[in-house]
This record gives structure tokens, C-alpha cells and sequence, in this order.
């Protein structure tokens, strides 16, 4: 067992006198149970697969392609008589 230092600011301070006071747990035992807590967040969020993370993006509404991607040169002369009108 190792002892620390930890510097709280005053809201931090605030925090855990509460936490202190309604739990009934000493300081070290809050501290604890707040580091069980974080590593098993920081477990949950380092776990997310390709899927996951790719859900959570925003691509915007999309839908906006004339022609697709395979079809490239189609797409380009759509594009060009629009903007030329021709």
C-alpha cells in the first residue's frame, strides 16, 4: 500500500465532503471506489469495435451523388452539362 498527495480544488472538495457525508465512507474508501468506477468506464470505452465507433459518427444527410463511384465518368459529364447547361 502507497500513500498520495492530491491536491482538490474547491469544487472538488465540495464533492467529495458530500460523498463522505452521505455514504458514511472514509475519504480513502470514496477515492477507491472512484477509481473502480473510472477503470471500468475507461475498459467499457477502449472495447468499442469498428461498428461502434462508426455509429457514434455524423456524416450528414448524404444522398447528394449523381452517379456512383463505379460510374465515375458518367458523373463528371452529368456535372459538367448542369453547370454549363449545354
Amino acid at each position: 500500500m502507497s500513500t498520495r498527495t492530491v491536491r482538490l480544488d474547491a469544487e472538488a472538495e465540495k464533492v467529495l465532503q458530500q460523498i463522505v457525508k452521505v455514504t458514511g465512507w472514509s475519504m480513502s474508501a470514496a477515492f477507491k471506489k472512484g477509481l473502480l468506477v473510472l477503470r471500468e468506464e475507461v475498459a467499457q470505452q477502449t472495447q468499442k469495435g469498428p461498428y461502434e465507433i462508426y455509429r457514434e459518427l455524423d456524416l450528414g444527410p448524404g444522398g447528394y451523388a449523381i452517379a456512383p463511384s463505379t460510374d465515375t465518368r458518367r458523373g463528371v459529364q452529368k456535372a459538367l452539362k448542369r453547370k454549363f447547361k449545354r
